[in-house]
C-alpha cells in the first residue's frame, strides 16, 4: 500500500483497519481480525469497551485540556488511585512510555547530583528496550538502536539481564540509577528471576541508588497484577507506565517514592501531561481493572493461554522453542521459521500479533478477551505451524 504522505518509520500491514470491538477489529473493506497484538498490549480493555467510551464521551463535553498551570480533577484523582495501588509517593503525568522514562531518567540526575556532583550514572540491561526519545534510547541497551544516532548521552553502562555478578561489577558510588523492564517485552517476553530484581534492590540501597522499574508494557494487569513487581515483591524508587493506562488514550505516568520526589518548579513539565481527556480514560482503565475478581480472570486465561500452547508444542517441537511470560503477556519463540514469516501467515488468516526480538511472537490480547477466543486463535497458530510444517517436509 503505498503512501505518499508518511514517513517510512514501520513496516506495516497492508490493511486499513476501521473499527473495533472486545477482542476483534475490522478493516475498511469488513475483513476481521483477532486482535492479539492491542495495540502493543495499549488496549487493555479491547476496543470501544462501554465505559472507557462513556468516560471520553463526559469529559469532551466538559474540558478536553488545560494548562497544567491550573489543577483538574481528573488528574488528582487518578494520581491518587495510582499511589494507592503502587507505593507512598508522587505522580508526573506524560504522553507516553518513552516521556516517561526521560522522566524518570532526568529525576535520577538531580536525585544523584544532591548527594555527589560526580554521582550521574545510570545503568540498563543489555536487550532492554526503554523508548526512543535520546534519553530513554539511550537507556536501550540494543546496538541496533543506536548505530544512527550517535553520538548518545553521556553516562550509560550496560550489564547482562538477569545476571546479579554482571551488575554487581558495574555498580560504585557514581551510580544514580538501575534502570529495569521486570519483564522484558521487545526483546521477546524475557522475565527477570526473583533473585535477580532482590538483588538489585539490596545493591541500589548499598550505593544509594534509585532503582527504576519499567512496566510500560508489562504493567497495568498484563501479568495478572496491577504491576508485575507486586508478583516479586521487589518495590521500585520509580516506577514507569504507559501503554495500557489510558486504554489508547496517549498519556504515561511517573510514580516517584518520597526519596525520589526532588523535582521542583521549572526542572520539568509538559504541555500535554496529565491533560482532563487522557486522565479521564486513565481513571476509567484502573477502575475496571481494579474491580473485584478482574485480575484474577487475567490469571486464568493466562494460564489457560500458556497450557494450550505448551500442548501445540509438544505436536510441533521443531518449530516452537521456548515458551515465556506470565498472565496476558506471552511470547512464543520459534525455530525454523522466521517471526516475521509467522506473523503475516497468522494476518492472512485473521490474527493480529506482534513479532519481537530472539524471533518470537508476542501475543498480546486484551485483557477482557474470552477463552472463546482464545481458543480461535490457537486454532490459527496451529493452522500456520501446519502449513510451515507440511512445507518444511515437501521441501525434504
Amino acid at each position: 500500500m503505498k503512501n505518499n504522505y508518511l514517513m517510512n518509520t514501520y513496516n506495516r500491514f497492508p490493511v486499513i483497519l476501521d473499527h473495533g470491538k472486545g477482542s476483534m477489529v475490522w478493516d475498511k473493506d469488513g475483513r476481521s481480525f483477532l486482535d492479539f497484538s492491542s495495540g502493543i498490549a495499549v488496549n487493555v480493555l479491547g476496543h470501544s469497551h462501554k465505559k472507557l467510551v462513556s468516560a471520553i464521551e463526559s469529559q469532551v463535553r466538559k474540558l478536553v485540556h488545560c494548562s497544567n498551570l491550573y489543577w483538574t480533577e481528573p488528574q488528582v484523582e487518578l494520581a491518587k488511585l495510582l499511589i494507592e495501588n503502587t507505593f507512598e509517593g508522587k505522580v508526573f503525568f506524560t504522553n507516553s512510555g518513552t516521556e516517561a522514562n526521560e522522566a524518570a531518567i532526568k529525576l535520577s540526575r538531580k536525585y544523584g547530583k544532591k548527594k555527589s556532583i560526580s554521582k550521574f550514572r545510570i545503568l540498563s540491561a543489555v536487550n532492554s528496550f526503554h523508548g526512543r526519545t535520546f534519553g530513554s534510547l539511550t537507556a536501550t541497551g540494543q546496538e541496533k538502536y543506536h548505530e544512527y544516532f550517535k553520538p548518545l548521552v553521556a553516562g550509560f553502562d550496560y550489564f547482562e539481564f538477569n545476571s546479579e555478578e554482571s551488575l554487581r561489577s558495574k555498580m560504585n558510588d557514581e551510580v544514580c540509577a538501575v534502570i529495569l523492564e521486570p519483564i522484558q517485552g521487545e526483546s521477546g517476553i524475557v522475565p527477570a528471576s526473583d533473585d535477580f530484581l532482590n538483588a538489585a534492590r539490596v545493591l541500589c540501597d548499598h550505593y544509594g541508588a534509585l532503582l527504576i522499574f519499567d512496566e510500560v508494557q508489562c504493567g497495568m494487569g498484563r501479568t495478572g497484577k496491577l504491576f508485575a513487581y507486586q508478583k516479586y515483591g521487589v518495590k521500585p524508587d520509580i516506577l514507569t507506565i504507559a501503554k495500557g493506562l489510558g486504554g489508547g488514550v496517549p498519556i504515561g505516568a511517573v510514580v516517584a517514592s518520597n526519596k525520589a520526589d526532588v523535582f521542583e518548579p521549572g526542572d520539568h513539565g509538559s504541555t500535554f501531561g496529565g491533560n482532563p481527556l487522557a486522565c479521564s480514560a486513565g481513571i476509567a482503565v484502573m477502575r475496571e481493572i481494579l474491580k473485584d475478581g478482574f485480575l484474577k480472570k487475567v490469571e486464568d486465561k493466562g494460564r489457560y493461554l500458556m497450557k494450550k500452547l505448551e500442548g501445540i508444542k509438544k505436536i510441533f517441537p521443531s518449530l516452537i522453542g521456548d515458551l515465556r511470560g506470565t498472565g496476558l503477556m506471552v511470547g512464543v519463540e520459534l525455530k525454523n521459521i522466521s517471526s516475521r514469516d509467522f506473523v503475516n501467515n497468522c494476518f492472512d488468516h485473521g490474527l493480529l500479533t506482534v513479532p519481537s526480538g530472539r524471533n518470537t511472537v508476542r501475543l498480546l490480547p486484551p485483557l477482557t478477551v474470552k477463552k472463546v477466543e482464545i481458543d480461535s486463535t490457537l486454532k490459527i497458530i496451529a493452522e500456520v505451524l501446519e502449513s510451515f510444517d507440511r512445507a518444511g517436509r515437501n521441501i525434504q
